[in-house]
């Protein structure tokens, strides 16, 4: 027979723990998050940004893990064959995790079935940079030169058939353009080579350049997006140069191993959107360059199936293949 004692504690008693009865609550260690890019790339800089308001709402620390090459797909791949525990997710981007395992012969993942989309981070606009020493002081001037030069100007990208990738060769087919791909293993690697002087242009993810444009150490000749990035107010789009509905952004998402169970993933969902609405986070992670993300987990599907879909027949065009 239950006593008034055993009720009361009985509704006293905290929820059960996600993985059963008998283990402690998710996370009772720490949590390791990968991140497929070298530190300094937009997907290592939203992480970080990240990590000290998800440790604090975990109690657990999350720990970075850079694992660069693959066009992020080594770290993508090391997700999908990953345990479901939550011990070990990934801080991805729509490249790693959309756009170029397919491309890869074979394919290491499923884009769909292979990893679980749990919560969208933010999305960058890209900006066109050149070097200090480049010929070109905006964007029109950039497009003549290259059309005067076909085959001899380079641009940069941290591998292929990601986003960077992708919007040079968007703009290449729009100018009809003909320059060199040269691919990194990271964007910190190709910022280090734009500030030298031996890249010619790079379309890459604004919070990784913001910081040298605004120092003055590289020119910043137009972003990506339809309307002005209001970080860079004076910067034009391409859009504005003669190519309407021109658009290219980068996200950046938690992801998860298959079979992640939603208990898990509701609790990642649930830190990401606390961190984000803490207004002085927020404003740091504008400051950086980012849109704030936010949402639930079938926002996060859906959109990664929609940028799949949307970016496959813009690799068949290209003739983009990762060998």
């Amino acid at each position: 027979m239950l006593t008034r004692r055993m009720v009361m504690g009985a509704a006293a008693a905290p929820a059960l723990p996600i993985s059963g009865f008998a283990q402690a609550p998710y996370p009772a260690r720490p949590v390791s998050m990968l991140v497929g890019f070298a530190p300094g790339g937009g997907t290592d800089i939203i992480a970080r940004l990240l990590q000290p308001a998800l440790s604090e709402e975990f109690g657990q620390p999350i720990a970075i893990e850079n694992r660069a090459g693959g066009s992020g797909t080594i770290a993508a791949t090391q997700n999908a064959r990953g345990r479901p525990d939550g011990y070990q997710m990934l801080m991805t981007t729509v490249s790693a995790s959309a756009v170029v395992p397919p491309t890869m012969s074979p394919p290491p993942f499923d884009i769909i079935n292979d990893q679980t989309a749990v919560v969208l981070a933010g999305t960058v606009p890209l900006v066109a940079v050149v070097p200090l020493t480049s010929p070109a002081q905006n964007f029109r001037q950039f497009l003549d030169h290259a059309k005067a030069n076909p085959g001899k100007l380079n641009y940069a990208s941290s591998g292929i058939a990601t986003q960077q990738h992708l919007a040079s060769e968007l703009l290449s087919f729009a100018a009809g353009l003909s320059m060199q791909h040269i691919p990194f293993r990271g964007t910190g690697q190709a910022v280090n080579e734009i500030l030298a002087g031996r890249i010619d242009i790079a379309i890459d993810t604004l919070p990784t350049y913001l910081p040298h444009i605004r120092a003055g150490r590289v020119r910043a000749l137009a972003t990506t997006l339809p309307d002005r990035v209001p970080t860079l107010p004076d910067v034009p789009t391409v859009a504005e140069h003669g190519f309407p509905g021109f658009d290219s952004a980068v996200w950046y998402m938690v992801m998860g191993p298959p079979n992640l169970p939603d208990a898990i993933a509701q609790r990642w969902v649930a830190a990401v959107n606390k961190a984000l609405s803490d207004p002085a986070l927020r404003q740091r992670v504008m400051d950086a360059g980012f849109i704030p993300g936010g949402g639930t987990s079938a926002d996060a599907a859906a959109l990664l199936r929609r940028d799949a879909a949307k970016y496959a027949g813009l690799i068949r065009q290209a003739n983009i293949k990762f060998e």
